[in-house]
């Protein structure tokens, strides 16, 4: 008997009768003769009410506070589905992060897992039940209510199927996989069945919702077979693969965005041993992620320092920086909250050249100005201006050929080949 671990989204319980098909499929995964552990969100839209009633109280919600307000969504979500699941006969427990318990550090609102105990889980498992666990939250040292950052969710399921040891850990969203691109943006968009752990890592990092970037990381440490399903659609979905050797890989698998970017330049900063510890020290102090990062250095022994951070922390990434400004001495800050980064990503990119250059051709022909580039083994990401993002994304998409299938492709060559 297989072990299952599936998550299911806040789309996929937004309401009572979404809810109710939910707990059919998870009644037919036990029925089929597997151990179920459910792991899941709060009902749509619930975590974004929770927040904007903290944000018309204050600007800026008490961290802890704020954790204890947001991790009430999930314990809605958990309690109801365990009502549906006994509306059918099939035994079930819902557990909160903390009764499981879920450790974690005391980074309030993006806190990160240190240990998950297993035992009433397995206990409840070994008794035939359906173990439902609230999703995106945990509980510190100290005992206070953690949660893990949006997408948290995701964290917790691959976190649970790592201490289980689980077969699978199943993704349920309102999509049926991983595409090229997203498919409301490119109509042609194709549903990969196959992506690799590095692939996967850097679509998440770089703009793809299909799963938070952190759990994909945990799947990957700890080598959880991880697959993308649709809660409304059947179908085999993308199993997320550390196999490459047995894939006909694309150069170009598929491209990400982001539309939350903000690009932040200190201009003049003296050129010296020391300087981006410096100019980067504080705003990682803030607890602020910075993404891109180009230095230019000018004629006169003084540098232009650039980077990019989420567009939310723009404002305060603005007001440190320029504080860094005025300590170094240096010439000025700007700043641009309106940017967007497109990205390509394949492992076949190891082994072809001429990428980026491809890149930089099909949007310098619409008449698409690059402001920074950076590269990976694996990628290639620009930042553009946002009014340019959706016709770059087409542009990219049409020229890659992203829309064909290479794995068709590859099955037709060794049919005519036997």
């Amino acid at each position: 008997m297989s072990l299952i671990v599936q998550k299911y989204g806040g789309t996929s319980v937004s309401d009572i009768s979404r809810m109710m098909h939910v707990a059919r499929k998870i009644k037919a995964t036990q029925n089929a003769g597997h151990s179920v552990v459910v792991v899941v969100s709060a009902m749509g839209h619930e975590t974004d009410r929770l927040d904007d009633l903290a944000h018309q109280i204050m600007d800026n919600p008490t961290p802890r506070e704020l954790d204890v307000l947001l991790a009430t969504g999930e314990q809605v979500s958990i309690a109801l589905l365990c009502m549906a699941l006994h509306s059918m006969g099939c035994p079930a427990r819902s557990y909160t992060g903390a009764q499981v318990a879920i450790r974690t550090n005391s980074v309030h609102t993006k806190s990160r897992i240190e240990h998950i105990d297993d035992e009433k889980i397995r206990a409840d498992l070994a008794q035939g039940m359906v173990v439902v666990v609230a999703g995106f939250q945990g509980i510190d040292a100290a005992g206070n209510t953690t949660t893990l950052g949006r997408g948290g969710s995701d964290t917790t399921a691959v976190a649970l199927a790592a201490a289980l040891k689980a077969d699978e850990c199943q993704i349920y969203t309102d999509v049926d996989g991983v595409y090229t691109t997203d498919p409301r943006m490119v109509s042609d968009a194709r549903r990969m069945p196959r992506v690799t752990f590095d692939e996967m890592l850097e679509l998440s990092s770089l703009g793809a919702q299909v799963l938070q970037i952190r759990a994909v990381e945990f799947a990957g440490k700890y080598n959880v077979p991880l697959r993308v399903l649709s809660t409304f659609k059947e179908g085999s979905g993308t199993l997320i693969t550390f196999d490459e050797k047995s894939m006909e890989q694309p150069i170009v698998s598929g491209i990400a965005f982001s539309r939350e970017e903000a690009k932040l330049i200190i201009r003049g900063v003296p050129d010296k041993p020391g300087i981006a510890g410096q100019i980067l020290g504080p705003i990682s102090d803030a607890n602020i992620e910075v993404d891109m990062i180009v230095q230019i250095l000018g004629d006169d022994g003084n540098t232009d320092f650039a980077f990019t951070v989420h567009r939310r922390d723009y404002e305060q990434a603005f007001a440190i920086l320029r504080e860094v400004n005025d300590e170094l001495g240096a010439g000025g800050v700007l700043g641009d909250a309106k940017i967007a980064k497109v990205s390509l990503v394949g492992v076949g990119m190891r082994s072809h050249a001429g990428i980026a250059s491809t890149m930089f051709k099909v949007l310098g022909a619409e008449g698409i100005n690059i402001q920074l580039v950076a590269t990976s083994e694996i990628k290639v990401s620009v930042l553009v201006d946002e009014k340019y993002l959706e016709l770059g994304v087409r542009a990219l998409h049409e020229a890659f050929r992203l829309h064909e299938d290479p794995y068709e492709e590859e099955a037709e060559r060794r049919r005519l080949r036997a």
